[in-house]
């Protein structure tokens, strides 16, 4: 198939662990709410449903999701929608953030806590084992050690099949690789946000997935007068140039956009096929 009917794969791939995944993921946070909450289910279950399976057609083949988003909402929908899963689709869910109300995302990262997300999620995805579970963010009140540990137990109890961590510095994903093995890290990172520079020089280094999250910035990424200039002489949306650059940083880099809006996600994704001249990413670099 060319890059026309399946614009993601022109991303090229890379390896999560023993897996194979385009580097144009899918992040299923925003498919089942209306508003910035993330809660509750889809106000469009017709028009969620057509969006994950124009996410398939369009050839990406690594869905993001947790938990904690809905909460709970954004698993099963995929379930609902997908299952049986098609070949090659692998799913990424994280857990050890809970949802007291809308506006709160609370790190819990107790050992009881996080066997009880991932049979949860286990459940909802309809999965005996999932492909990537990531520790969604350290808790402070618990030892990192503790947390990390006890994925590593469910590893090899056969639930998870790689280990991931999310919102981490260089020195816990060098404690983490002590425990497990680590196959990737989602931080936050984009054109405007590059706090996590080390993490993902790490993961070169390592030969881990950098997956980051935000990657458009929550918006704030496409009004960088840099990005608008370049975006203008291209005549291509600033979205589309955000997304090639995060391609183009990085071959471990995993962008996964997400929205509701299929128009959206065919713009998103079609930023797999563009090359930024080298000229023009060294000035936004």
């Amino acid at each position: 198939m060319n890059e026309h009917g399946n614009p993601a794969a022109a991303a090229g791939a890379l390896h999560l662990g023993d897996l194979i995944v385009r580097r144009m993921g899918f992040g299923a946070m925003r498919v089942t709410t209306d508003g910035s909450d993330i809660w509750g289910p889809p106000a469009d279950p017709r028009t969620a449903k057509l969006l994950l399976h124009r996410a398939l057609e369009l050839g990406i083949n690594f869905f993001d999701t947790a938990d904690s988003y809905g909460p709970h909402a954004s698993e099963s929908f995929i379930a609902e929608t997908l299952y049986p899963y098609p070949e090659g689709l692998v799913i990424g869910t994280k857990g050890g953030v809970v949802r007291p109300s809308r506006r709160r995302w609370d790190p819990d990262g107790r050992p009881e806590h996080l066997r009880r997300a991932l049979d949860g999620s286990l459940k909802r995805l309809r999965l005996e084992r999932v492909d990537l579970y990531q520790l969604h963010a350290p808790d402070p009140q618990v030892p990192f050690a503790d947390s990390v540990g006890v994925l590593a137990e469910a590893q090899r109890a056969g639930k998870i099949r790689h280990l991931g961590l999310s919102n981490v510095s260089v020195t816990q994903l060098e404690a983490a690789r002590r425990i497990a093995p680590i196959a990737s890290v989602q931080n936050q990172y984009n054109l405007e946000n590059r706090k996590s520079e080390d993490v993902l020089k790490a993961c070169e280094r390592l030969g881990v997935a950098f997956i980051p999250w935000y990657p458009l910035g929550d918006g704030a990424a496409l009004r960088s007068r840099g990005l608008k200039g370049l975006a203008r002489r291209l005549g291509l949306p600033p979205a589309q140039v955000a997304l090639a650059w995060l391609l183009a940083r990085s071959p471990v880099m995993l962008p996964i956009p997400g929205t509701a809006s299929i128009a959206h996600l065919e713009e998103n994704t079609a930023a797999a096929t563009l090359r930024i001249p080298p000229e023009d990413l060294a000035a936004l670099n």
